[in-house]
């Protein structure tokens, strides 16, 4: 396959060294490039693909810090070093909370960690670098536009996400580094917003300290060691104050309830929802993965109530192996 690397940023967006009071090559050269491959069984190749590509960040001897979309099931992970060496890895962990990847190098990197900072103590308006792999020419100048919650249409709710402008074209895995030279968070998504009239893209990026509590358990067990949240298998967005099914995954408790794209959901277990947010939180206070979950629904004029079954969502991934 071609290099991960080839592209550049434009020279306007890439950090330039005398900006910040840390040596910026050493810390970017933390950000490697991760490449992926997943069996055309798994059951996230239909959605996600079966090769996929991106970043991660070094954080530790040989642990390398990613979002978990890039190695979900994954049965192959290389890591590609600025110096061009490649080495294996290991998918170590996943915890669907917070979205964070763990990979393990099979090999040794030689590379300094990039120590992990506050997320919390981070500022709106802060400058900062969304790092990629390649260095300064794969890297953004960026500052935080926003902190706010964040809900994903893949029942996925941060109660506090970071929003960076100008966004970085190769945002999975990105590193978002602060002006201190510490790692405060890694990239997820691309997402538009509209400003003063005109469309522009911002990064959402989970904040670093979503991981500390959950660091141990993704390198002892692989995910984090207690009851797994309830999973209907149901994309869903917010349109003028109502939750709307976008989509349904096939396998999920949502299909064997044959529910549809386009129903609304009206209610949780008889309380009434507006919001994504809303939906997510009443659907999880429930209690663990495996407890039913009646819901109200809306179908082209008719209104019913329906009990859906919940399930672990890691129940249906293929297990990472060591080859």
């Amino acid at each position: 396959m071609p290099s991960l690397t080839e592209w550049k940023v434009p020279p306007a967006y890439q950090p330039r060294p005398g900006d910040y009071g840390f040596d910026l090559d050493r810390v970017l050269a933390s950000v490697v490039g991760l490449h992926s491959i997943i069996p055309a069984d798994a059951f996230s190749a239909d959605m996600l693909g079966t090769e996929r590509a991106g970043n991660g960040v070094l954080i530790d001897d040989g642990l390398v810090l990613t979002i978990g979309y890039l190695i979900t099931e994954a049965e192959t992970v290389w890591l590609h070093l600025g110096d061009g060496r490649v080495v294996e890895g290991h998918a170590l962990g996943l915890d669907f909370v917070s979205g964070f990847g763990l990979v393990q190098a099979l090999g040794h990197l030689d590379l300094d960690p990039l120590p992990l900072g506050s997320s919390a103590a981070t500022q709106i308006g802060d400058r900062v670098v969304v790092g990629g792999a390649g260095g300064r020419t794969r890297s953004v100048a960026s500052h935080i536009a926003a902190k706010q919650e964040f809900a994903g249409y893949w029942e996925y709710l941060l109660d506090e996400a970071f929003f960076t402008y100008p966004a970085h074209p190769n945002w999975g895995g990105t590193g978002l580094i602060s002006n201190r030279g510490e790692l405060i968070g890694i990239g997820s998504l691309q997402l538009e917003r509209e400003r003063e009239g005109k469309a522009e893209h911002v990064n959402m990026i989970v904040p670093i300290d979503l991981l500390n509590p959950v660091l141990d358990d993704l390198r002892k067990f692989g995910r984090v060691n207690k009851p797994a949240r309830p999973w209907l298998g149901m994309y869903s967005t917010e349109i003028d104050n109502r939750v709307v099914v976008i989509g349904i995954s096939a396998k999920g408790p949502a299909a064997r309830a044959e529910l549809k794209a386009g129903d609304v959901i009206l209610a949780v277990n008889g309380e009434k929802i507006s919001s994504q947010s809303a939906f997510y939180r009443k659907l999880w206070a429930l209690g663990p993965a495996g407890v039913d979950v009646p819901l109200t629904v809306y179908h082209e004029g008719v209104t019913f109530d329906v009990v859906l079954t919940s399930t672990d969502r890691a129940k249906l991934l293929k297990g990472p192996r060591l080859h």
